[in-house]
């Protein structure tokens, strides 16, 4: 099985420059000029232009918005430096939120990307699981 992570984004040209700059992914094709596969590690990430404002599903109410907002499903990064990685992660665009926390042999920084969704960079030991 494989697994793709979507994100959201209002337009490409930025979402790829922040998500190739501050995490090192990899431009792998545009499709449509409306979808962009981004590949780093063992996944493929896409990217999906969708339009603030614009219902999710015909089913869901709230509108999408690119404001930060709060969603219970969000992408972990893992690095192996996270100073290295945190200050490219920024220079990029992203927005640090709170203090790198220690948790189970590893490290943790939470960010923002410039569109509204949380991700973290975690940085294990090398006794840990990753």
């Amino acid at each position: 099985m494989r697994i793709i992570a979507n994100i959201d984004v209002p337009a490409l040209t930025p979402a790829i420059a922040f998500y190739c700059d501050a995490l090192g992914l990899e431009l792998s094709r545009i499709m449509d000029d409306d979808v962009a596969e981004l590949m780093g590690g063992d996944m493929m990430l896409c990217l999906l232009v969708a339009p603030a404002g614009a219902k999710p599903a015909a089913t869901v109410q709230e509108p999408r918005r690119y404001a930060r907002h709060w969603t219970p499903v969000h992408l972990d990064f893992v690095v192996s430096d996270l100073e290295q990685s945190s200050a490219r992660a920024v220079k990029a665009g992203a927005r640090p939120e709170g203090a790198w926390r220690e948790w189970r042999g590893s490290r943790c920084a939470t960010f923002s990307d410039p569109f509204g969704h949380g991700f973290c960079l975690i940085e294990f030991d090398d006794h840990t699981y990753h």
